[in-house]
């Protein structure tokens, strides 16, 4: 595709929510399928297309707790690039170290279908990486985020929850689980990214307006806490269709059409959360 968005992207524009996939690394146990092959080279022309300049690699389900597809792609992109890994509770400290610096910013705790890590170690692992100032990368159904709440606010370190909060069925922005969203956010320790739209809505494009008026009233509530990604290459069932990238990122003109705001969301406050230098 050829296609340019509508939006202009800011200088330091980032993606804060990607993956790579690579036939050379074995699956995890619990992987359902394998990925087509999705490369540096490939992304690198999306990044153009887009006009992003910084990307956060995220460790696949795929891969479970071997890093090393993730790590690479970050080493080949360079200082535009940071990353969130799988690690347990048996990873050492010198490790930590090597991930970090490695460019690995947070450790990702999945908790759908089979989790690779567990929700008895999601307390002790936040106190550990705190001291690295990584976060916690967090997914769950969000419409039971408010039987978590109390877990969530008391770990000791930031956490960065997926996909507009990952509603499994499209709710409204009364509902119990999104106004636990919002209190997670008061915080100010709790981050969101607006990514995702398409898995979760039921409406669809171009504007999946089920989930936009979840990411309206996130970016009315909170511009500050919001970053902005793609979830390319969209692992999905083969047999399905996968989204234009272009209709993604434009719309944050229908989300968040303050330019001032939109510009935030995709620079700087990538910037500050994944120690980005700022512009």
């Amino acid at each position: 595709m050829t296609e340019k968005p509508l939006l202009k992207t800011p200088r330091g524009a980032c993606d804060c929510h990607m993956h790579f996939f690579d036939r050379r690394f074995p699956l995890a146990g619990n992987a359902r399928r394998r990925e087509p092959d999705a490369s540096v080279s490939a992304y690198r022309e999306l990044q153009q297309r887009l006009g992003l300049e910084r990307v956060v690699v995220v460790q696949p389900t795929a891969y479970g707790r071997d890093n090393r597809c993730t790590l690479e792609a970050i080493a080949e992109l360079g200082d535009c690039a940071r990353g969130i890994a799988v690690v347990d509770g048996s990873v050492t400290d010198d490790e930590l170290e090597r991930l970090t610096r490695g460019g690995i910013r947070g450790v990702r705790f999945r908790m759908l279908d089979r989790p690779e890590l567990p929700w008895e170690m999601l307390e002790d692992m936040a106190a550990r990486v705190a001291a690295l100032g990584w976060h916690v990368q967090f997914q769950m159904d969000g419409r039971l985020f408010h039987e978590r709440e109390g877990l969530l606010k008391r770990l000791q370190c930031p956490l960065v929850i997926e996909h507009v909060g990952k509603f499994l069925e499209p709710v409204t922005p009364d509902h119990p689980g999104f106004r636990t969203l919002l209190r997670l956010v008061d915080t100010g320790r709790c981050w969101v990214k607006l990514s995702g739209a398409y898995m979760l809505s039921v409406a669809g494009p171009p504007y999946y307006p089920d989930i936009g008026v979840l990411a309206k009233a996130l970016v009315k509530h909170a511009p500050e806490r919001l970053v902005w990604a793609s979830n390319w290459p969209h692992p999905l069932p083969s047999r399905t269709t996968p989204p234009d990238d272009v209709t993604l990122l434009d719309l944050l003109l229908d989300w968040a059409p303050d330019p001032g705001i939109r510009n935030r969301i995709l620079a700087a406050n990538p910037a500050r959360l994944y120690g980005f230098a700022e512009y």
